[in-house]
């Protein structure tokens, strides 16, 4: 079994949509770092599970710099972001953590 492991960071902004009084439902940004986790038992025909630089393209292009509420049609939780994270790169993506702040990280995991 291959594995791969590709870091991103995404600067974004976003609002949620919660039943609550939050701050969170003000328009607010992060520096998101957004581990994604793939895996393969066989390589394409050039030796690699996914080339990086597809990766990054397939992710940062979608988000960085993006007000988020504009990119998805969810209410874009770092959980929600984990999981769509995730499908983007289906199917050798397993995991990808969102990480919103130094102590608040999501993941979403693929169950087999």
């Amino acid at each position: 079994m291959y594995e791969v492991k590709k870091r991103l960071e995404i600067s974004a902004a976003h609002r949620l949509r919660l039943d609550y009084d939050s701050k969170c439902t003000n328009f607010h940004g992060h520096n998101w770092i957004v581990d994604v986790y793939l895996r393969s038992r066989k390589l394409d025909k050039n030796g690699m599970i996914m080339d990086f630089t597809h990766i990054k393209q397939k992710i940062l292009d979608k988000f960085d710099h993006k007000v988020i509420n504009d990119v998805v049609d969810f209410n874009p939780t770092a959980e929600n972001l984990a999981k769509f994270i995730c499908d983007e790169l289906a199917p050798c993506c397993y995991r990808v953590d969102v990480q919103e702040s130094e102590d608040n990280i999501a993941s979403y995991i693929k169950e087999d």
